[in-house]
């Protein structure tokens, strides 16, 4: 029998633990909010770093936007083969120290372009070096956001074993609040110099570090349970690392210019010494729910990217900076996963909220693209609605079903879903947009399309473009022409990419008819051995 004392004592303790708890969540929903807050206000940027650093392309855009991405995506996965053996502390010292360098390397970039009376020589050195101020310090950014998720989806999901779903929504919906404040920022800065919105990032970076420098970590839930490391990379498998090495080998190849042969073989000597070890072909469920991740990624984040500038012409019609779109949908996103994603989803289950929501944003993005005015906000609701749920139900629909993984199945859909709208998302809507403005001009105004379009050869082969410099030599009247007719062809878009949504939905249709042969969705629960601190 226990002695008045003791009961104390563990109370105390009890009570110790929930106030570390809580700490350490709030840690990490800070986190969340800085990868946001510099994610929405680099991508609110990218038009005027196209006229200010003379950036030609669309599809060139759509690179410097997924530079931001596809080194998020690579380090979650990297570090999650290891972050339970460096600590979670550790990795999240190195995203702090990374995005206080991000931040320094993107303010000082304009500083690099030639000043007045240089000479052509120098105006293009100078245009290279601040472009690649621009590029590497977005990689290293997508750096540290990576390693955020690598640490955060996990440790939550361990902290809330029994409620993962519920509780990766309610960690999400700092995402979305990173959106909303930086967003916010961005639109009051917006007549400002851009390097005080970019100076934004130091704010939230600043309070992460400093409360997960007292904060304590949980060990995995996998690790708790004494899964084995072997046991986590069986658990992903080949058929999962030939998705994940494929796409990396493909940016890597972009970024240092390696031939499509010497991509097939370094991947295939990749995926053949993975495969040498873990000897099996993983979950099938996991590499399903990361073939979904393309088109899901791609609907959230490459939307998201690009809905500021392909809004910009149209509420600036009625007096409003583009980025309201952003900052409206985002703020409904915040509300629901904080405070509506465990009712529903215990009522729906977690696929069936994925496939009513993919429903809902097929129709928003429809309807977004044929809007105007004040109208644009109702259909930016339904988007807003489909897409809110999408990410972290993924992640718990994984953790819940593949836990013997631990960190590393659970990141690996969220990394894959960055890794493919970073390397193909952000240049396939780029382009789509550079083909829709072509056949517009080429219908509308086919003298002027001879003039201006040059054929560019892109990821997705080749294809004509307008060419800014040709279009400012242009008269005035015909500039305008050419400036309607891309702002209604990028904004007619939207439609096509309603189409990623509707291939989600059938999928989820899919699952649940799967998993209703098989008695009903069901989570897969490991018995915990241990619970210590880090």
């Amino acid at each position: 029998m226990s002695s008045p004392g003791g009961s104390a004592v563990a109370g105390i303790e009890s009570g110790s633990a929930k106030s570390q708890e809580k700490w350490l969540f709030w840690a990490c929903y800070i986190s969340l909010i800085a990868t946001a807050v510099a994610f929405v206000t680099r991508l609110a940027l990218l038009s005027q770093w196209k006229t200010q650093f003379n950036i030609v392309s669309d599809e060139q855009v759509g690179q410097l936007a997924g530079a931001g991405i596809w080194p998020f995506a690579i380090s979650i996965i990297l570090f999650s083969f290891v972050v339970d053996k460096i600590g979670y502390k550790t990795a999240m010292i190195f995203a702090f120290i990374a995005h206080v360098t991000y931040g320094i390397m993107v303010v000082c970039a304009p500083m690099a372009l030639a000043g007045p009376g240089a000479t052509p020589e120098q105006i293009e050195a100078g245009r290279k070096t601040a472009y690649w101020l621009l590029y590497a310090g977005s990689v290293i950014l997508g750096l540290s956001n990576g390693t955020v998720e690598a640490v955060i989806n996990p440790v939550v999901a361990t902290m809330f074993k029994t409620q993962k779903v519920k509780w990766l929504n309610i960690l999400h919906s700092g995402w979305p609040a990173g959106l909303v404040g930086g967003g916010l920022l961005a639109i009051a800065l917006g007549k400002q110099d851009w390097r005080w919105t970019i100076a934004i990032i130091f704010i939230p970076a600043l309070v992460y570090g400093f409360m997960m420098i007292s904060a304590k970590f949980p060990i995995n839930e996998r690790v708790a349970a004494g899964g084995t490391y072997m046991g986590m990379i069986k658990e992903f498998g080949i058929l999962a690392s030939i998705l994940v090495v494929a796409l990396i080998v493909r940016q890597l190849g972009v970024v240092f210019a390696l031939g499509n042969t010497t991509q097939l073989i370094v991947g295939a000597v990749v995926v053949v010494a993975f495969g040498a070890v873990a000897r099996s072909p993983g979950r099938i469920m996991l590499f399903v729910m990361m073939l979904i991740m393309m088109p899901l990624a791609t609907t959230e984040l490459g939307t998201d990217g690009w809905i500021t500038t392909l809004m910009a012409k149209p509420l600036e019609a009625i007096g409003m900076h583009g980025a309201w779109v952003l900052v409206y949908t985002s703020f409904i996103m915040m509300l629901l996963r904080a405070f509506a994603a465990g009712p529903i989803a215990h009522k729906l289950n977690p696929l069936g909220l994925l496939a009513l929501s993919a429903a809902i944003a097929a129709v928003g993005l429809f309807l977004l693209s044929k809007s105007t005015g004040l109208a644009i906000f109702g259909a930016a609701t339904l988007y807003a609605l489909g897409k809110t749920f999408f990410w972290p139900t993924m992640l718990g629909v994984v953790s819940e079903q593949c836990p013997k993984g631990g960190a590393l199945t659970l990141n690996a859909v969220g990394g894959f879903g960055m890794l493919a709208v970073g390397v193909l998302g952000f240049p396939f809507i780029g382009q789509l947009q550079d083909h829709a403005t072509t056949m517009e001009l080429k219908a509308s105004q086919p003298a002027i399309a001879q003039v201006v379009l040059v054929n560019k050869d892109g990821m997705y082969g080749a294809y004509d473009a307008v060419d800014a410099d040709k279009v400012a030599k242009l008269p005035p009247d015909q500039q305008t022409q050419i400036a309607t007719v891309q702002e209604h062809a990028q904004h007619s878009a939207l439609a096509t990419m309603a189409i990623f949504p509707c291939v989600m939905f059938g999928c989820y249709l899919a699952m649940l008819a799967y998993f209703k042969a098989r008695g009903g969705y069901k989570q897969v629960h490991l018995e915990v051995v241990e619970g210590p601190s880090e």
